[in-house]
């Protein structure tokens, strides 16, 4: 089949001028071309056009889609887009309860309390904490590479912190669910790949300050609760692979 600029823009939902863009940018380039050089776009081309529309409604910009659509098996799209839609219904259904909640409270006339109006934003902004961090160890030499690491981190580097970390996690509770104890070598060597992936990211992490990160990870409740939120008993667990981990390494 073959179909006219006007009749894909109509299709896709998007603009004439937008596919034009996408031709002279050579992002979307039709396949045919009449006699008198009207654009024509084949099946195929539209296959690619629908790739493009999942990918801008995923927030990547047109260059990155470029090089994922001509550098990827096609299928590894739809499974990366898959999973990146999941993620965000995940996010959109709970901020919709969050909406919900916070209107059902209202017409009640219940204060929320500060935790529960923002919990649904969970923990991705990067300053939430930065004032007690600057107060707690603004002094330090890990402080001051953190802050000149970080203020060049970018969307995409703080997407692949993420990605690696939640990684991590899903691994070491997978240790946990098999049993193994938090002084195993396979805990151990998540609590090594935990000190390194703090040293890449942050600071030079020694197994001093590893421990002492795993000991607040235990007595400060916010950082209780996010381990908690991956397994229950997770905190403490890491915080044994960590000092397991020191003894036998350092």
């Amino acid at each position: 089949m073959s179909y006219p600029v006007s009749r894909v823009a109509a299709l896709a939902g998007v603009t004439v001028r937008t596919l034009h863009h996408y031709d002279e940018i050579g992002l979307l380039v039709p396949s045919e071309r009449t006699s008198a050089g009207y654009r024509i776009y084949t099946d195929a081309d539209l296959e690619r056009l629908q790739q493009i529309r999942f990918y801008r409604e995923l927030g990547f910009g047109l260059d990155e889609i470029a090089t994922l659509l001509d550098t990827a098996d096609p299928r590894e799209h739809f499974r990366r887009q898959h999973r990146l839609l999941t993620e965000r219904i995940k996010k959109l259904a709970e901020m919709v309860t969050a909406i919900e909640f916070a209107m059902e409270a209202q017409k009640v006339g219940v204060d929320l309390t500060p935790e529960e109006r923002f919990e649904v934003f969970g923990d991705d902004d990067p300053d939430r904490h930065a004032e007690e961090a600057e107060q707690r160890w603004g002094g330090t030499d890990a402080y001051a590479e953190s802050q000149r690491r970080t203020s060049r981190y970018g969307k995409a580097d703080w997407q692949r912190f993420r990605a690696e970390s939640d990684d991590w996690g899903r691994r070491l509770a997978a240790v946990m669910d098999a049993g193994q104890p938090a002084t195993g070598e396979a805990a151990m060597d998540l609590a090594e790949e935990h000190r390194q992936q703090i040293s890449r990211w942050f600071y030079e992490c020694s197994y001093e300050i590893h421990t002492g990160l795993a000991d607040m990870y235990v007595d400060d409740p916010r950082f209780l609760a996010t381990y908690e939120k991956i397994k229950p008993g997770l905190a403490r667990f890491l915080n044994e692979a960590i000092h397991a981990n020191a003894v036998a390494r350092s």
